[in-house]
């Protein structure tokens, strides 16, 4: 590198993400002619037999021929707002259409959120693991995030006493992520009081419940945060790309629960960021109101190949020597403890070497924490049984070569 580089700013440089970054060395061994069996992107488009309903789709086209190619309104469509407050009512609280803010997906809403309540000093608190934006992002603003533990040898379970000794006056945002992304894990309503218990105690924290994969919930235990909230504010998460199995779509949005009118300043500066950046693709929004506005019965198939998926994982994964998992209650993931010492010491070189020697692609834990993933690795159960038996046959030889 020649010496006049004009230099980076550090709030780019310094971002990773883990799910993403795997993909480079992947995309280099495509273009040698490896087939990679790819177990690492939360995206179900890119596996076979759960497809974007059609119904979805054809209300998406519609749109387009219909010529709704225009702006729509900054805070998204008014019968798509209409729509999503009645999906919220569903799930037992009192969302209004003026609640529900509609972005480009929830990325853009947490890039939303964080810039609205954000200032230097402040603090998130999120579980370790957790999906990466929720490290990298609050440094923009010149916050920090503190991760609070899961209980890897209990199901993931919230560790409260540690969410307990983290929090103090300078914790603006509490995350939960329910069914949580990478470990699976779905919070009971017992442990959703216990974290509204905790952030009661600190006026001007928030609870940012992220609940995009709220219908892959194979428990009966996923309960909205919301419904849970009478005083605590909370800023719930969710869209069309999970659920829905339509990410490229990018739509999400973010439904405020305010049950005490304390977030009118929060909302303004909400407000004003999101017409700032103009809206949210409309022929997309039209997409997603049509899957809102239809039956979905079809959800239960698609539910139960993923489950199918889990079990044949877990089956596999129990077999193997070197590897221990505890089953996920939700969304379509497991994160899987490396048991071999070598490992579990360097999880992103076991990444690595396995994409390099055998073409199966995970992801490294320590990319979801460096500390509280680590000795792990995130893989996707979507891809079909055929293609999942051949990953882990995979994965066995490589360990036992290793061994």
């Amino acid at each position: 590198m020649t010496e006049d580089q004009i230099p980076v700013a550090p709030r780019a440089a310094n971002i990773e993400y883990a799910i993403r970054d795997v993909v480079v060395p992947a995309t280099q061994l495509e273009a040698q002619g490896h087939t990679i069996l790819k177990l690492n992107i939360g995206d179900p488009i890119a596996y076979p037999g759960l497809p974007t309903p059609e119904h979805m789709v054809e209300a998406y086209v519609q749109a387009l021929r219909d010529g709704h190619n225009g702006y729509s309104p900054s805070y998204g469509l008014p019968a798509l707002r209409t729509a999503i407050a009645a999906d919220e009512q569903s799930k037992g609280w009192n969302a209004r259409p003026e609640d529900i803010y509609v972005c480009h997906g929830v990325t853009e809403a947490l890039q939303i959120l964080f810039a609205s309540v954000l200032c230097e000093g402040d603090k998130v608190l999120a579980p370790g693991p957790h999906y990466p934006p929720y490290m990298a992002y609050p440094q923009m603003y010149g916050a920090t995030t503190v991760e609070y533990r899961l209980k890897p040898d209990d199901g993931w379970r919230l560790d409260l006493e540690d969410i307990k000794s983290k929090m103090d006056d300078s914790v603006r945002l509490l995350v939960l992520i329910n069914p949580n992304n990478p470990c699976g894990s779905v919070a009971t309503r017992r442990e959703i009081q216990a974290v509204l218990d905790i952030a009661r105690s600190y006026p001007n924290c928030m609870i940012v419940a992220d609940e995009i994969y709220d219908g892959l919930d194979f428990t009966g235990e996923q309960v909205s945060v919301a419904r849970c909230s009478n005083d605590v504010p909370v800023i719930a998460l969710n869209g069309v790309s999970k659920v829905y199995y339509a990410p490229g779509w990018r739509i999400g949005y973010m439904a405020i629960h305010d049950p005490k009118n304390r977030l009118v300043l929060v909302r303004d500066g909400i407000e004003r960021m999101l017409r700032s950046r103009l809206c949210a693709s409309t022929p997309a929004q039209l997409g997603y109101l049509a899957g809102l506005e239809s039956d979905r019965s079809w959800m239960e198939g698609y539910a139960a190949k993923v489950v199918r998926q889990r079990d044949v994982c877990v089956e596999r994964i129990q077999s193997i020597e070197g590897l221990e998992v505890q089953s996920s209650g939700g969304a379509f993931y497991m994160f899987v403890k490396l048991t071999d010492p070598k490992w579990a010491a360097d999880d992103k070189q076991f990444v690595l070497d396995l994409l390099h020697e055998e073409h199966v692609l995970v992801v490294h834990g320590s990319g979801f924490s460096p500390e509280l993933g680590r000795g792990h690795f995130r893989l996707v159960y979507l891809p079909d049984v055929d293609v999942l038996n051949e990953a882990f046959d995979r994965i066995d030889r490589f360990l036992a070569r290793h061994r």
